[in-house]
């Protein structure tokens, strides 16, 4: 994953997820009512338009992107008083230990190259009794590329991991982590909402 793709496409990234709008609706939704009252930290915010929308609910949300152009373009309009942004790498987070109730990495972990690195580092940071919500992007079984996905490899943009739904959620328990909720939101690319919880090491 270069940072120059998506720095070059911060200020057009939220403009583009207009046709993905009912999924979007449906983060904002269920993410702001498990985020109520908590502490929660954003990996990938992009423009921040989720660390934004929850911020009504959760009591902070610090908001993170390795692109600093995505940061700068999430810092401009309407920022909640509740909410800061940083540049973080999520392989490399910047955070104490076992310092939020919430973290929140949406439609990322396809496009880098080691998201176990980003998982590992999620279970750092999150409290011993937080919850990992981890969207993400998922194949369709026939795995056959629509108009969408095929515009967005020509604007440089490549999907490291190509999951389809259970392969994604195989992907999650792997390295450590329990779904406690999942849906499929259809969409140009369908998405699988997935809140997880750590697996118990004993």
């Amino acid at each position: 994953m270069k940072k120059s793709v998506w720095d070059i496409f911060a200020p057009v990234y939220e403009l583009a997820m207009k046709s993905q709008e009912n999924i979007y609706n449906y983060l904002y939704e269920n993410i702001s009512s498990v985020s109520k009252d908590k502490t929660v930290l954003e990996l990938a915010t992009g423009p921040g338009m989720i660390a934004k929308h929850i911020a009504q609910s959760a009591k902070i949300v610090v908001a993170t992107d390795f692109a600093p152009n995505m940061i700068e373009t999430a810092k401009k309009g309407y920022v909640p008083e509740n909410v800061t942004f940083k540049v973080a790498n999520a392989e490399k987070l910047i955070f104490a230990d076992d310092s939020f109730d919430v973290v929140i990495i949406a439609n990322a972990l396809h496009v880098m190259p080691n998201p176990h690195k980003a998982l590992a580092e999620i279970s750092r940071v999150l409290k011993e009794d937080g919850i990992l919500i981890a969207p993400n992007f998922i194949e369709r079984e026939s795995r056959k590329k629509n108009l969408w996905q095929k515009i967005l490899s020509l604007a440089g943009i490549k999907f490291n991991h190509e999951w389809t739904a259970d392969e994604y959620k195989a992907f999650l328990k792997e390295n450590g982590w329990n779904i406690t909720k999942s849906d499929i939101i259809k969409g140009r690319i369908d998405l699988l909402y997935a809140e997880c919880i750590r697996q118990s090491k004993g």
